[in-house]
């Protein structure tokens, strides 16, 4: 990362969270839309679907379309966000592997706490199987709260019996409503977007009042993944949420899982967002791509979206 790069993105992140004061759900969620309108967007055709009863938004290449579907979801702490604030790294995404990607509008909190998002998920994944889409021609990405969902929507669709996806990238996923990982307070000044104090806030907004000790809410600490497919996380050192991937990545080697934790250096959470800006951006994003498309398996049970949806 250049001096110039670095100085950029300090100014453009400001000095980053001090005091932690709530807010309205309503005016995070403008807040955060805004920011995330500040990333660009490489070019791609968009258009909207229905996948498992909640919006979606269908991005592909603008040129050739390769077999293969991305499953996206999108971060913003369980509780804001849609496919528009998520589309840089979904469109980044679609343009480095050529696959098509579909990006879930699944539901908030705290309007619709845990597991509700869990659900909308699986659901969508579920439709494309049910639509003749091969498991194995999927991979499930997501950033922050969406790559927490990568996770925990897999443990959902193995506990349905469901044959699981092809890979799995998260990127600086959350991974534990424990909030026991040592980054939780090692990195508590460092990262210039949360605080312990703010993330407690909106953990509160999903969990609801449920406990958060079960594998579907700190999946870093108590999920079991026997038979997962293969997983990168990619997470920034300067994250609170750094051991969240840290130790799900152990996890998976536990299991005899194919993992690879791609950790990069004085970067902030979903530093893939920082497209053109940021050297290590796009690196990560190239790594990303690369290990989707040498995961999936095109079959020729997978079907043509005016078939399906």
């Amino acid at each position: 990362m250049s001096k110039e790069q670095r100085a950029t993105i300090g100014a453009m992140l400001g000095d980053g969270p001090k005091d932690f004061a709530p807010e309205p759900v309503e005016t995070m969620r403008e807040r955060f839309a805004a920011f995330m309108a500040l990333f660009p967007v490489p070019p791609v055709r968009t258009s909207e679907v229905t996948l498992g009863g909640r919006p979606a938004a269908l991005v592909e290449p603008e040129g050739e379309t390769r077999p293969g579907t991305i499953l996206y979801l999108h971060g913003g702490s369980f509780a804001l966000g849609s496919p528009r604030t998520a589309m840089g790294l979904t469109a980044s995404l679609v343009i480095r592997t050529g696959v098509r990607a579909f990006s879930l509008d699944y539901r908030l909190a705290p309007e619709n706490p845990f597991p509700a998002a869990i659900e909308d998920c699986l659901a969508a994944y579920r439709s494309l199987l049910d639509s003749g889409v091969a498991a194995e021609s999927i991979a499930f990405a997501g950033d922050s709260a969406g790559g927490g969902l990568v996770v925990t929507t897999t443990l959902a669709a193995r506990n349905a019996g469901l044959p699981l996806p092809g890979a799995l990238v998260a990127f600086s996923p959350g991974l534990d409503h424990t909030r026991t990982g040592e980054s939780m307070d090692t990195k508590e000044g460092i990262d210039p977007f949360f605080t312990r104090q703010g993330m407690a806030h909106t953990a509160g907004f999903y969990l609801g009042g449920q406990d958060p000790h079960q594998e579907l809410a700190a999946p870093a600490v108590l999920a079991d993944l026997t038979g997962f497919p293969p997983i990168l996380l990619q997470v920034g050192t300067n994250e609170l949420l750094l051991d969240d991937s840290v130790r799900l990545a152990k996890r998976a080697r536990d299991a005899e899982v194919d993992v690879i934790l791609d950790i990069t250096a004085g970067v902030p959470h979903v530093f893939q967002s920082f497209i053109g800006q940021l050297d290590e951006a796009d690196q990560a994003l190239d790594r990303a791509a690369l290990f989707i498309t040498q995961r999936l398996q095109p079959s020729e049970r997978a079907v043509v979206l005016g078939e399906c949806f």
